[in-house]
């Protein structure tokens, strides 16, 4: 992928570090008066995975996830109870995706410093009332179908969004996890399977656990009972066209979605793989029918469209099977209540129960090893496995720590129907031998203790990174980025590099191709507290602000949107 195959821009004044306005018309946060408008020109909040794709003159564009929002953070003096409208629609205006170019300033006085420009083109906001479209086989199935949208086939919104990933024809896959905290009521949705859906999902019988659903009738399914099904989907957005309208990829399944990590077979099949983040849920992959197309870039636009989705089985001894999930192969036909490949992909969960599929600790993200195509599963944890419970890939109970499971697909292809697997990674303190932890085989004396993996990242060598989200409750430390080699000599030679704030996750890291900036997620600073009882003053005097953090070979680390 050659940086000239995409469109150009040319950057205009830089953006001041600290500020939030993504486009010249927008104004500064003021924290006194967090106003919707103003919020869908703005960076959003609680930034979450981030991704850099290749642009001109030393720059790229950044996309940012906008995974929730903590509004007992954002408002002075909040109450569930005493919810207003206004707020609903900032916290709404807050969600999402944010896109802009961030380029470097080459001079004397600031070296190799980079920054995000309000004046690009490329600069954009996709929040929870922008339109978007579903594609692929669930498009247009009634379960999709709402008052507002008689086709099923458009939505406004995406919301908490975490992981994703880069295609091989530079899109951006944003994940929809824990969407089922939008919506109420589920007492009230009346088709077996899709109530079956959310309980697993966990939307409340009665009330919701946001007050959105008095607002907005949406996310109350006693008004809107499919609205909740056009939920937990991996969109594809490109970065490089803005008119392009965003989609909801519904042959990649829905489910609380933790990655999509995209690279090709070996017969140029696009390939995707998620984890589902819930305890004892499953590790999913998606191999298209057609075949990527380096010639032509809008070529790839439908690729995801069409295909086979797959859930891991991890058998004991160390080799496993990619299960296809299709409607009318094996358990998923008419007599276990499935219609339709819809279906099967509305509710993947059900079908994915069928074949023998491995339940895993949480699987959070899930990365390639660019210089291997190894693929790697951080599995943050699973306090609820209970002792005899264990298996080969989940071997602790409970585990509290998390580790990472490396997978090598047969044939070194990553469209192979079978693989090989082993732990790379258990996590703990490697002091102490009740944690496990012996990090690949490396001498445990020598590297960092690490507790709940959450976001894989890998350089360009082939070099993974860590980002943890939860080690101030098992190893008392400030979640962190760590580095670690996958290959050679220092494979499991695993250091602490960055640390993050009270309060907050490091909820994603990327290295830019370059090599020369990492980009850090600063998620949630001073969760648990309040505006007026702050534990942490990150990100300004006021009120804290969820944060992108550049970090430069010959700079210290500084904000670039916050």
């Amino acid at each position: 992928m050659t940086r000239s195959a995409y469109p150009t821009d040319t950057p205009g004044k830089p953006w001041r570090r600290g500020a939030t306005p993504r486009t010249p018309d927008a104004p500064d946060l003021d924290p006194n008066d967090l106003d919707p408008a103003a919020q869908r020109r703005q960076v959003g909040y609680n930034c979450d995975f981030v991704a850099w794709f290749d642009n001109i003159r030393h720059s790229g564009i950044v996309g940012v996830n906008h995974e929730y929002t903590n509004p007992d953070l954002m408002f002075p003096n909040y109450s569930a109870d005493h919810t207003t409208p206004r707020q609903v629609d900032y916290e709404i205006a807050a969600h999402g995706v944010s896109m802009f170019l961030a380029s470097r300033r080459v001079t004397r006085e600031e070296n190799h410093r980079f920054g995000l420009y309000r004046y690009s083109g490329f600069n954009r906001r996709i929040h929870g009332e922008t339109p978007i479209m579903m594609s692929g086989p669930a498009a247009g199935d009634p379960l999709l179908v709402t008052s507002s949208d008689r086709t099923g086939t458009m939505v406004n919104g995406t919301f908490n969004n975490w992981g994703g990933g880069v295609t091989p024809w530079g899109t951006y896959l944003t994940a929809e996890e824990n969407f089922d905290q939008y919506f109420a009521n589920n007492n009230a949705v009346t088709h077996e399977m899709a109530k079956a859906a959310s309980d697993r999902f966990g939307v409340r019988e009665e009330g919701g656990r946001r007050p959105w659903w008095r607002f907005q009738l949406r996310f109350d399914p006693s008004h809107e009972p499919n609205e909740i099904n056009r939920f937990g989907w991996v969109v594809e957005i490109d970065p490089y066209a803005a008119s392009w309208m965003p989609r909801k990829r519904t042959a990649l399944g829905r489910f609380k979605h933790e990655a999509a990590a995209t690279t090709l077979s070996t017969a140029g099949s696009a390939v995707v793989y998620s984890g589902d983040d819930a305890r004892f849920e499953y590790v999913y992959k998606f191999v298209s029918d057609g075949a990527y197309n380096a010639r032509n870039r809008r070529a790839n636009r439908g690729l995801l469209d069409s295909g086979t989705l797959y859930v891991a089985k991890f058998n004991d001894d160390g080799t496993g099977e990619w299960k296809p999930l299709v409607y009318d192969q094996g358990p998923l036909n008419a007599g276990d209540g499935f219609t339709s490949q819809a279906d099967v992909l509305l509710f993947t969960r059900q079908p994915a129960d069928l074949p023998g599929a491995t339940q895993m600790d949480r699987p959070e993200d899930v990365d390639i090893s660019p210089l291997t195509g190894k693929v790697y599963v951080a599995l943050t944890n699973n306090t609820r496995r209970e002792a005899g419970s264990e298996n080969g890939p989940n071997p602790r109970a409970p585990n509290s720590m998390g580790h990472i499971v490396e997978i090598v697909e047969d044939g070194d292809d990553n469209g192979a129907t079978t693989f090989r697997w082993q732990i790379f990674m258990p996590c703990g303190d490697p002091s102490d031998p009740a944690q496990g932890a012996y990090c690949a085989g490396f001498d445990t004396s020598k590297v960092s203790k690490i507790a709940n993996p959450d976001n894989l990242g890998f350089d360009q060598r082939g070099n993974m990174l860590i980002a943890t989200d939860g080690q101030p409750r098992r190893i008392a430390i400030n979640d962190g980025i760590f580095f670690v080699p996958t290959e050679g000599p220092e494979r499991g030679y695993n250091r602490q590099i960055f640390s993050g704030v009270v309060g907050a996750e490091c909820a994603s890291v990327i290295v830019n191709t370059d090599q020369d900036l990492m980009l850090v997620s600063i998620q949630h600073p001073g969760e648990g507290s309040s505006r007026e009882e702050r534990v942490s003053t990150f990100g300004g005097p006021a009120v804290n602000r969820p944060t992108v953090v550049a970090v430069t070979r010959a700079a210290a680390p500084y904000r670039i949107g916050a």
